[in-house]
């Protein structure tokens, strides 16, 4: 197998191809003076089953185009398959219309990365598991449970936990994360006035006394996120600890985590780490490097993934 980076996490490509003992292909990646992108693959590539590791994170444009000049280039190598790593899908929050004459972009997303050469898509945590079907390829949509369940477990050993869901649609995530727990299912029932905006209003379910763990997919501006911690607190929950899949982190995001109610928020790597995040006392990162590189593995050996979760 060739495993290739793109520039939008080199940290979690290293740590995926330390784990598997496999060297990172030597790329040239270039801009010209108008700021196209050039990407050439250093090695042959002919027959070989490569896997591109590129998070379309900010600046997301960039990396997209990255994504799919890296592709084209491997097709055009002869590559005898290629799979599009992508730790943290873009664009994945515009999976539907949302009113007249706006673009469902998930869609037109999955159409560039297939329209580019890929052969199959290896991400984690679609923000809509529906976005699979957006795809005429295979899609391999890892959880990160595998991840965070294990370091629950080992720091709230033998609390009262309770997995909150910042909103309805967040349910299905909560109540496997709480069935793996053993703990009980509570939901937050917030109102969005505005787009950038949240009012949490009330809690659905007994917090009292009990450590509080909200799951999700992605934090943004952490609006809701800092709001529904607030809730929680004002409806006697003991502690309130938040594990989120992908950091976009975007604005003054970091700073209204470290100033809001959460004892603890827990990110992935699937978004680099940014300076702001550096310091923060209540903002930590947990790798889901063995998590991927397991998950390339079976695919490069035809092996289930589906094992990697029960």
């Amino acid at each position: 197998m060739k495993l290739i980076s793109g520039s939008s996490n080199r940290t979690l490509s290293e740590a995926i191809s330390s784990y598997l003992n496999v060297p990172l292909t030597q790329v040239s990646m270039k801009r010209f003076g108008d700021n196209e992108l050039f990407v050439e693959i250093m090695e042959n590539v002919r027959g070989e089953d490569c896997f591109f590791i590129q998070s379309t994170c900010y600046p997301a444009n960039d990396h997209l185009m990255e994504l799919l000049i890296a592709i084209d280039a491997l097709k055009r190598g002869s590559a005898r398959r290629i799979t599009a790593v992508i730790p943290y899908f873009g664009y994945a929050r515009q999976d539907r219309k949302t009113g007249g004459r706006t673009p469902i972009t998930a869609k037109l997303v999955a159409n560039l990365i297939t329209a580019a050469g890929a052969d199959r898509v290896l991400t984690m945590e679609l923000h809509a598991g529906q976005i699979q079907g957006f795809f005429d390829i295979p899609v391999d949509n890892l959880i990160a449970a595998p991840v965070f369940v294990p370091d629950i477990k080992n720091k709230f050993k033998g609390s009262n936990l309770c997995v909150i869901s910042p909103d309805v649609g967040g349910v299905v995530r909560a109540r496997a994360f709480a069935k793996r727990l053993g703990a009980d299912l509570a939901i937050i029932d917030k109102r969005r006035e505005k787009a950038g905006t949240s009012e949490v209003m009330h809690v659905i379910g007994d917090v009292k006394d009990k450590v509080c763990i909200i799951v999700d997919d992605i934090i943004d501006s952490g609006g809701t996120l800092c709001n529904a911690a607030g809730a929680l607190k004002e409806h006697g929950a003991k502690e309130v600890h938040a594990y989120i899949v992908h950091g976009v982190l975007s604005g003054g995001a970091v700073a209204r985590i470290a100033d809001s109610p959460m004892e603890k928020l827990v990110l992935t790597d699937s978004i680099p780490a940014t300076e702001a995040m550096t310091g923060v006392h209540n903002i930590e990162q947990l790798s889901v490097a063995s998590l991927i590189g397991e998950a390339i593995r079976r695919t490069s050996e035809e092996r289930s993934i589906s094992a990697l979760f029960r």
